[in-house]
């Protein structure tokens, strides 16, 4: 277990599923995961911290994922609520007009409306409300040269 917490962060309920898995009994389980939440060595706050900062940076994901995401690894809801909170919504529309711009390069030569589809496929699937896609897709679309009267 130890080797698992060494390779990356793991919520308590990962930990919990490992030592049952390999035979533990739950109160032994509950045990051993108290001692090393003592220690600091296992906090879902700060295991939910890093997790929504990594979700953001790398994959571009909202609110909506990160939440689903956090709770299949067992986190609280109080700590889900508590680490979403402290995402900035104008922080989440520059995620979603970033990921459109990058999006939108790959596309050059296709239909505004094949183009709106896909991006506002891409922006539901990475969690994003639709009033924050549509919003950020019109936008966008406004913008692009491909799309300018002459």
């Amino acid at each position: 277990m130890l080797r698992q917490l060494a390779s990356a962060p793991r919520s308590r309920k990962q930990l919990a599923d490992t030592l049952r898995e390999r035979g533990c009994t739950d109160e032994v389980a509950r045990a051993v995961l108290d001692r090393l939440e003592e220690v600091g060595l296992v906090d879902d706050a700060a295991y939910a911290a890093t997790l929504v900062r990594s979700q953001q940076e790398r994959r571009g994901l909202a609110r909506r994922a990160i939440s689903q995401e956090l709770r299949r690894k067992g986190v609280d809801a109080d700590v889900i609520r508590e680490q979403l909170d402290t995402i900035d919504d104008e922080d989440e529309r520059e995620r979603a007009r970033a990921l459109v711009a990058k999006k939108l390069r790959a596309m050059h030569g296709l239909d505004a409306q094949v183009q709106a589809r896909r991006l506002a496929g891409m922006l539901a699937r990475k969690g994003y409300s639709s009033a924050i896609a549509w919003a950020v897709i019109r936008e966008a679309i406004a913008d692009a040269p491909e799309h300018q009267p002459d």
